[in-house]
């Protein structure tokens, strides 16, 4: 038997295409649509303003697609990690971060990664498949807090911008009316620097952008990201001052503080130069420890005369909270190598 496909993570003109090939009025899509990502249903015959025969018809072609998380996990803080299995049977993982004003969601575009950064979990279990559409914002409609959430942040496991159709369609179903009706200022896409990607995302999206930094200097970051080899971070600096962000939109830059390798006055000192001109905020990440990296976190007072240093030269900067560490789900943490070798 023939696999069925998906309605779950389509565009509306997708939707559209889909019904007039069953020579079906394209406004079927539109309902379909309203269905899927404004609705609570879980399958077909639950969309009721279409016929039955409509229905009945569509579930010979189309299944919804939608995944269900198998396990959770809850940290001492709140903090909530999310095990999904994927329709090709990998897993991934999904942090939920409730805060005293707002609720992210942070969120995964690939299973495993391709980068091998030093400091990332996810990376130490290699690449194994690109989400869809719809695997990714199963990870926000199948959550019980789903309508808590406030942002969200493609910061989970995997680069966005090396799965990147698939990562845009996402972000226009989040912020299109016929979608999810979120607004791009509630979300955030961060990449290590993957120019072309880069490039797409800025000009089609409105979304905020953040970028991996962790050091002002080329050779020290290639050791920590070797994507540096193929889009040094001049380039990518070049690509960020020649888009005009405009007031509403933010760029962002991940900084993950490492003992005694880019923690110096020398590095404030590159940075403020690096940066200057650019409309932006630091985001300073502790370091956490993972197996088989000979890399330790600054301690809490360099970082704070470090974020210090920086805001002295005028560049904001904030120290993000460390939350989930005790149930893996903190800053590259997320990994499901253990069940995956299960």
């Amino acid at each position: 038997m023939m696999p069925k496909n998906y309605l779950f993570g389509k565009k509306q003109d997708e939707l559209e295409k889909i019904v007039q090939l069953l020579n079906l009025p394209a406004y079927h899509g539109r309902q379909i649509a309203e269905w899927l990502y404004k609705k609570e249903v879980s399958t077909i015959s639950e969309m009721t303003n279409l016929s039955k025969t409509v229905r009945t018809l569509l579930s010979k072609e189309y299944e919804m697609g939608l995944l269900k998380f198998l396990k959770v996990q809850e940290s001492i803080d709140g903090t909530k990690k999310y095990l999904f299995e994927t329709i090709s049977g990998k897993f991934i993982e999904t942090a939920y971060i409730p805060e005293k004003n707002r609720s992210t969601l942070c969120v995964s575009s690939q299973v495993g990664c391709k980068m091998g950064c030093l400091f990332c979990m996810t990376g130490k279990q290699g690449f194994q498949g690109q989400l869809s559409v719809g695997e990714i914002l199963s990870q926000l409609k199948s959550l019980p807090e789903r309508k808590q959430i406030t942002n969200i942040v493609y910061m989970g496991m995997g680069e966005p911008f090396d799965n990147l159709q698939n990562v845009m369609d996402s972000l226009e179903i989040l912020t299109s009316d016929w979608g999810f009706a979120m607004s791009p200022r509630r979300i955030t896409v961060s990449t290590i620097g993957i120019i072309p990607g880069m490039k797409e995302f800025l000009e089609s999206s409105k979304c905020h952008l953040a970028v991996s930094l962790n050091s002002p200097f080329e050779e020290e970051r290639k050791q920590l990201m070797p994507v540096e080899k193929v889009y040094s971070l001049p380039k990518v600096l070049d690509v960020i001052k020649s888009f005009d962000f405009g007031k509403q939109r933010r760029v962002s830059f991940e900084y993950i503080m490492l003992k005694g390798f880019n923690d110096t006055k020398r590095h404030v000192n590159e940075l403020v130069r690096l940066l200057h001109g650019i409309r932006c905020r630091v985001n300073l990440i502790r370091f956490h420890p993972i197996p088989g990296t000979p890399l330790e976190s600054s301690d809490f007072s360099t970082i704070q005369e470090f974020q210090n240093a920086l805001k002295a030269k005028g560049i904001i900067t904030t120290l993000r909270a460390s939350r989930g560490q005790d149930i893996a789900a903190a800053c590259g943490l997320l990994s499901t190598e253990e069940l995956v070798k299960g």
